[in-house]
């Protein structure tokens, strides 16, 4: 009997560090994405910011070809 108890104690610390490396596993990366997303909206921006540039370039360039003789 005491050979039993012994079996589930240990059972029962070894899932419990398995749990406990598992939901520090998580925990971290649970904020690994988000460099990764922070880095799409950044982009997102920057290409947002170049088409509007772009946009007024272009459209200066076209209201001044207007003018050529």
């Amino acid at each position: 009997m005491i050979q039993l108890i012994a079996a589930m104690h240990t059972l029962g610390a070894r899932m419990q560090n398995s749990l406990d490396h598992a939901r520090t596993t998580m925990r971290d990366n649970r904020e690994e994405g988000s460099v990764s997303i922070e880095s799409v909206v950044w982009a997102v921006a920057v290409i947002v910011i170049a088409g509007i540039a772009v946009a007024a370039i272009t459209a200066y360039v076209r209201s001044k070809s207007g003018d050529i003789k």
